[in-house]
C-alpha cells in the first residue's frame, strides 16, 4: 500500500540503489529495526521502473511467526490461489512469472532460513523476477547484493553556516516534515537560532534514526523543543535488552519508545501494551476487545495513541479505520504487558473475541459481513488459533475453522486441509467437528482427492442425521452434493440439492434458500432440466442481488445466462452475463466466464468477429490465471468458435483472434460491454487512462467515495480502489484533491 506520509531524503541512497536494483534480482537493505529500511524499499520501488512497466509485490512478514508457513503465507497475501494437485510453490511461480515482476520481503530477520530458501527457490523457477528484501541481517542466498542502510545525514556540530546549512541535513529535513504535521505553524528561522540548534542537538542525540526522530518530532506542538531535549538526555542511557553493549541505535530506540510511553497517562499506557498482543494491525472493535474497554473509549484513545506516533494508521477496508503498531514498538508493548501481570487476561480476551467472530460464520450460508471480517482479521486470527491450539476444546475447532474459511476463501487449499486436519486430531469431540470434517469435504473435492472428499462428506451428513441440527445438516449434505458434482455425478448431487434446498426453506434464512436455489438449477443445467431451472433462478435471482456478496451474485448470474442459452434466449443471455461484467474485477474467473457467454451469444447473432475477439480474450486470461473451464460449457464456447472461423474464413479469423488476444483489462470489459472497440478512452485520444478509470476519476473529481463510486458503477469497492491506485500511478497524482483538479483540468467536473 502507498505510504501516508511524504517520503524525505535519501537521494545519494536512491542514486545508488537504482543501477543495483536493474542490475541484480536480489537486492537486500540490512539495517537496524528503525533505520527507515521499508520505507526506502517502498521508495525505491516505486521510483525505479526500467525499461518497461514492473510489477511490484509487497509480502510484510513482521507478522510470520511460524517460518515453515512463510510460502502459503507469501501465496496468501498474493492471492496465488492452489489449484487441483498444484503446490503452493507452483501457485506462487505461476503468480510471479511473466512479464517482469519486483517482490518486496519485507522484515525478514525473524524468519531468515525460511526467507533465504524461499527466495533462492523463487529466483530459480521465476527468471525474470527480481526480488527487494530488507532485513536486519543478509539472507546468503547466492547472487545476493547488500546495501547497508544507515542514519540519516546530519548536520555538523560546527552550525557556523546558520538555520540553512542545518536545514540541508537529512536528519533536520525529516524532523521538520513530522513536525508540521503537528503543528503547521513550526519553523527554523534566523530570528530564533536557538530553536535550529535544538533541533540538530535532537537528531544528533537521536543518531540519525529515522523512527526515533520521527516519534522525537510528533512531540512538536505538544512540548517545547528544550523539553523534548532534555527528556532524550534524561531517557537515552536506557537499554534494550539490559545489556551495556548492545548496539547504540538499539538503546536509543528502545529509549524514544520508553520515553513517549512515560508521557501517556495510565488509561492510554493500558490500552497500549495490551493492544501489543495482536500480531496484525486492528480496528476499533479489537481494540476495545483487548483492551477491556468501550468502543467509543478505545477509539478516543488509539487516537492519542496515534497521534504519539505509538499506533500507525494503515489502509482500512471500506473506509475502516485501522491501526498497526510497529514491530519494534509492539515488541516492548509486549515487554511492559508481561510486566504488568497482564498477559493472560489480555490473551483470554484476544481469544474470546476472535472466536466471536467466527461464531457469526454461521453455516449453511455465511454472510459476507462475517466472512469479510474474518479476513481482515486472519493475522491475528491465526495467531490466536496456534496459540489456543495446546488447549484444543471447542474453541480452538471454533477458532481453526474460520481460519480454515479464510484459507479456502483465498484458494489455499493445502493450508486449508492442513489447519482442519490438525484441528481435529487435537479435538476429536466437539460440536463443531462436523461443519470441520464438511469443510475438509469440500476442500479435499476441490483438490481432485474424490474419494477422500466422499467419504469426508458421507461421515459428515450421518453424524447430522443422528441429530436434531437442520442448518448444519444443511451443510452437511452441500458438501455431500459437492463432493458427488466433482465425481460428474450430476443425478445424485441434484437429488441431494433437492434435499438441502427443502431444509433451508424451513430456516427461515432468504440467503441460505437463494443459494441452495442456484445450486440446485446448476446441477438442473447439467441434467437438460433448463424450464425447471429457469424457475428456481427466477426465484433467487432477486435475493441474491439484495444480500448476497458479488462473487455469488456472479455466480448465480452466469448460471442464469448459461441457462437462457440453453433456451436460445439471447436477450436474457445477454443481459446476465454484462451484468456479471459490472460487478467481477477483469482479471478474475468470474469475469471470463460471461466474457464466452457474450462470444457464443454474438456467434449465434451472426457477430463472427467479435466472437472470436471475445474467446480468444477470454481464452488469455484463463491461461494468465489457471482456471481450466467445465466441459460442458468449453464444448459450447469451441462451436461457436468453430462456426465463427468457418464463416469468416482463414485470415479474416485469423485476424480477430490476434486483435481479441490483445484485449486486457478496462480494454477487454469495455469490448465485451459494447462500448467502443476496445481502444483506451477519455477525455480525448491523448488522456493516459482507459474508459473506466476516466468514470473513475471523474466520480473521485465529484467527491464520491470509493463505496459511492463502486455504487454508482456497480462495480465491487476493491475494484475501485485498485481503478484508483492506477489512475494514481498514471497521473503520478497520490491526493485525491490533484486528481479533482486534473479532472477539471481535462474538461470534467471542477474540483469539490
Amino acid at each position: 500500500m502507498p505510504p501516508l506520509d511524504r517520503f524525505v531524503g535519501r537521494k545519494r541512497e536512491l542514486a545508488r540503489l537504482r543501477p543495483l536494483l536493474r542490475s541484480s534480482r536480489l537486492l537486500t537493505l540490512v539495517g537496524p529495526g528503525g533505520a527507515g529500511k521499508t520505507r526506502l524499499a517502498l521508495e525505491l520501488a516505486g521510483t525505479s521502473r526500467g525499461g518497461r512497466q514492473r510489477r511490484v509485490r509487497m509480502v510484510e512478514l513482521d507478522s510470520l511467526r511460524d517460518g515453515a508457513l512463510l510460502p502459503q503465507f507469501a501465496a496468501a497475501v498474493l492471492g496465488a490461489g492452489e489449484r487441483g494437485h498444484r503446490t503452493v510453490m507452483e501457485s506462487l511461480q505461476r503468480a510471479l512469472s511473466g512479464d517482469e515482476s519486483l517482490l518486496i520481503l519485507d522484515n525478514c530477520e525473524h524468519v531468515i532460513e525460511p526467507c533465504a530458501e524461499l527466495t533462492a527457490r523463487l529466483l530459480r523457477l521465476c527468471p525474470s523476477l527480481r526480488i527487494l528484501a530488507t532485513s536486519r541481517e543478509s539472507l546468503r542466498v547466492p547472487g545476493e547484493v547488500l546495501f547497508r542502510v544507515g542514519e540519516l545525514g546530519l548536520p555538523a556540530r560546527d552550525t557556523a553556516g546558520g538555520v540553512a546549512e542545518i536545514l540541508r541535513s537529512d536528519a533536520v529535513r525529516l524532523f521538520m516534515e513530522r513536525a508540521k504535521a503537528r503543528d503547521p505553524g513550526f519553523e527554523l528561522s534566523t530570528d530564533c537560532p536557538e530553536n535550529a540548534d535544538a533541533v540538530a542537538r535532537i537528531c544528533r542525540r537521536l543518531d540519525g534514526l529515522p523512527l526515533a526522530i520521527e516519534l522525537a518530532a510528533r512531540r512538536v506542538g505538544t512540548l517545547p523543543l528544550g523539553d523534548i531535549l532534555s527528556g532524550l538526555d534524561n531517557q537515552l542511557t536506557l537499554l534494550t535488552d539490559g545489556s551495556r553493549i548492545g548496539p547504540s541505535r538499539h538503546r536509543e530506540l528502545r529509549a524514544a519508545t520508553e520515553w513517549s510511553y512515560s508521557l501517556l497517562d495510565s488509561v492510554e499506557q493500558a490500552l497500549f501494551r495490551r493492544v501489543s498482543l495482536l500480531v496484525g494491525d486492528f480496528g476499533i472493535e479489537g481494540a476495545a476487545a483487548v483492551g477491556a474497554v468501550e468502543p467509543d473509549t478505545a477509539l478516543g484513545l488509539v487516537c492519542s495513541l496515534e497521534a504519539k506516533s505509538l499506533v500507525a494508521r494503515v489502509a482500512g477496508h471500506d473506509g475502516e479505520a485501522r491501526f498497526r503498531q510497529l514491530s519494534s514498538i509492539r515488541a516492548y508493548g509486549l515487554d511492559r504487558l508481561a510486566a504488568a501481570g497482564e498477559l493472560d487476561a489480555t490473551r483470554e480476551r484476544a481469544l474470546d473475541w476472535l472466536t466471536t467472530l467466527t461464531e457469526r460464520v454461521s453455516v449453511p450460508v455465511p454472510t459476507e459481513d462475517a466472512v469479510r471480517r474474518l479476513d481482515i482479521e486472519q493475522e491475528n486470527l491465526a495467531a490466536a488459533v496456534k496459540c489456543s491450539a495446546s488447549r484444543g476444546g471447542d474453541r480452538h475447532l471454533r477458532l481453526a475453522l474460520g481460519m480454515a474459511r479464510v484459507r479456502l476463501r483465498q484458494e489455499q487449499l493445502t493450508a486449508c486441509r492442513e489447519l482442519l486436519t490438525g484441528a481435529l486430531r487435537t479435538v476429536p469431540k466437539s460440536r463443531y467437528r462436523s461443519e470441520a470434517v464438511a469443510l475438509a469435504a469440500r476442500t479435499a473435492s476441490m483438490q481432485a482427492d474424490h474419494e477422500e472428499g466422499l467419504r469426508l462428506a458421507e461421515e459428515a451428513v450421518a453424524a447430522e442425521r443422528a441429530g436434531d441440527r437442520p442448518a448444519e445438516l444443511a451443510d452437511a449434505l452441500d458438501s455431500l452434493a459437492v463432493a458427488l458434482v466433482c465425481r460428474q455425478d450430476f443425478t445424485g448431487a441434484v437429488s441431494v440439492y433437492r434435499e438441502c434446498l427443502d431444509i433451508t426453506r424451513g430456516l427461515g434464512r432468504p440467503l441460505a434458500t437463494a443459494v441452495s436455489g442456484h445450486r440446485l438449477a446448476w446441477g438442473l443445467l447439467h441434467l437438460g432440466a433448463v424450464a425447471e431451472a429457469r424457475r428456481l433462478m427466477a426465484e433467487c435471482l432477486p435475493v441474491l442481488r439484495t444480500l448476497a456478496d458479488w462473487r455469488h451474485q456472479a455466480a448465480a448470474l452466469h448460471t442464469a445466462g448459461a441457462l437462457a442459452l440453453a433456451a436460445d434466449d439471447l436477450d436474457s443471455a445477454s443481459q446476465a452475463f454484462e451484468e456479471v461484467l459490472h460487478r467481477a474485477p477483469p482479471d478474475s474467473y468470474h469475469a471470463v466466464y460471461p466474457i464466452e457467454g457474450l462470444a457464443i451469444v454474438a456467434a449465434a447473432r451472426g457477430g463472427m468477429d467479435r466472437a472470436l475477439r471475445l474467446a480468444a480474450a477470454a481464452a488469455v486470461v484463463r491461461a494468465r490465471i489457471d482456471v481450466p473451464p467445465e466441459e460442458q460449457w468449453q464444448r459450447q464456447v469451441d462451436a461457436a468458435v468453430s462456426r465463427a472461423r468457418v464463416r469468416l474464413g482463414r485470415s479474416a479469423a485469423q485476424a480477430a483472434t490476434a486483435a481479441g488476444r490483445r484485449l486486457e483489462g478496462d480494454r477487454l470489459m469495455a469490448y465485451a460491454l459494447g462500448d467502443g472497440d476496445g481502444e483506451p478512452a477519455g477525455a480525448g485520444r491523448d488522456c493516459p487512462l482507459t474508459g473506466r478509470e476516466w468514470q473513475v476519476a471523474a466520480l473521485v473529481a465529484e467527491g464520491l467515495t470509493n463505496a459511492q463510486v463502486a455504487g454508482r458503477l456497480r462495480l465491487s469497492t476493491s475494484t475501485v480502489a485498485a481503478h484508483l491506485n492506477r489512475i494514481r500511478d498514471k497521473l503520478g497524482l497520490r491526493s485525491r484533491t490533484r486528481i479533482a483538479v486534473w479532472v477539471a483540468s481535462h474538461g470534467g467536473p471542477a474540483s469539490p
